[in-house]
């Protein structure tokens, strides 16, 4: 594409990451009718979906319609192949077609869906990388496959024998590559960063290599809820409590104002963490107003079975009644504890407490 293009594509990519929805879906329009046989504007259309989707999982009303954006992509790729075979274009935007429906997937929890994905993605990504090797955007999708084909068996063993006969990941190459893409990728550094903050965080628990990539997407995108919760959660992690509290209270703020996504389990996880800073602050009686509200949410929330917010804040009122010396009601919030499903070796904490009081 000339320059006109790619200017259009830029701006609607930094409207998708500030939630920008409507005005991005606009920037792709024009790219689309300018570039018709670009496969381009059809592809970051369908990440407008991917992106409204991955801001809550729990929604399915985009799920049809982000598959057949995909699917466009994905035919007039392949129409572009079978007349050039070699075309870079088509084979780098058909790679990361693929790679989004692995994504996809995997967010699902269709996970022998998300593996077939992956490798095909894989293998057109790998032959995009011989014809431009020196194309930092390739790299997040050769380095999501590196990094997950070896920590995804780790995390899910059942998912094991499905992935003996792929192409071996290698954990510390993906890593590389994910971090080339995030400095240098012309169009997919934000997606790089994106995936680099969950394996740091969930996968690796180095909060610390996650902190200053997340603090640099919450300030660039301040409207986007996943990044200012990943940089929530970071500083929970590494203890800041003045400035994760400060972060934490803008989110109940922005649920307040009813924000595109940031909805009642965003609110949920805010009143847990501000109840925890006030423990952490000796203050007691604020941090069981904050438990005791994040508490009623889960109650609206856990339909299913218990979440962990559910299990660690009624550990932690356990823990407040201790102090206070109300060791019966603290026993309550143990027994409570101990009848649900462990989470984050819960029931080890519980049993302990059970035995003898807890105290600072």
């Amino acid at each position: 594409m000339r320059t006109d293009g790619d200017t259009l594509v830029r701006q609607g990519i930094d409207a998708i990451y500030n939630v920008q929805f409507e005005r991005a879906e606009d920037c792709f329009s024009k790219v689309i009718k300018m570039y018709p046989e670009h496969p381009a504007g059809y592809f970051m259309d369908a990440m407008v979906d991917w992106w409204r989707i991955n801001l809550d999982g729990r929604v399915r009303s985009y799920d049809d319609q982000f598959q057949r954006k995909i699917d466009k992509v994905l035919v007039l790729c392949t129409e572009i192949l079978d007349r050039e075979p070699r075309n870079v274009t088509a084979l780098f935007f058909k790679g990361g077609a693929l790679g989004f429906v692995g994504r996809f997937h995997a967010l699902r929890k269709n996970y022998l869906s998300a593996i077939s994905a992956g490798q095909e993605a894989l293998d057109i990504l790998q032959e995009c990388q011989k014809v431009a090797p020196g194309n930092h955007d390739i790299m997040l999708g050769t380095g999501i496959y590196n990094y997950y084909a070896v920590v995804i068996p780790e995390k899910y063993p059942y998912l094991a024998p499905a992935m003996m006969f792929l192409p071996r990941g290698d954990r510390v190459l993906g890593l590389l590559q994910l971090k080339a893409a995030a400095a240098k990728a012309q169009y997919a550094s934000v997606e790089a960063k994106v995936v680099l903050i969950n394996a740091y965080y969930e996968m690796e628990q180095q909060a610390g290599e996650a902190y200053p990539i997340a603090l640099e997407l919450a300030n660039k995108y301040p409207k986007n809820p996943s990044f200012q919760r990943s940089l929530g959660r970071c500083l929970v992690r590494l203890g800041k409590l003045d400035t994760m509290e400060v972060l934490w209270r803008q989110v109940i703020l922005n649920y307040m104002d009813k924000n595109y996504g940031y909805d009642m389990y965003a609110a949920r996880e805010s009143l847990y963490y501000i109840g925890y800073a006030r423990m952490m602050r000796f203050d007691y009686e604020t941090a069981l107003k904050y438990f005791y509200k994040a508490d009623e949410a889960c109650r609206t929330l856990d339909k299913e079975e218990v979440s962990g917010f559910m299990v660690k804040l009624n550990l932690k009122i356990g823990q407040i009644y201790d102090i206070q010396g109300k060791r019966k009601l603290a026993l309550e919030q143990y027994e409570k504890v101990l009848s649900w499903k462990e989470y984050d070796a819960s029931h080890d904490e519980a049993e302990r407490y059970t035995q003898a009081p807890y105290h600072r």
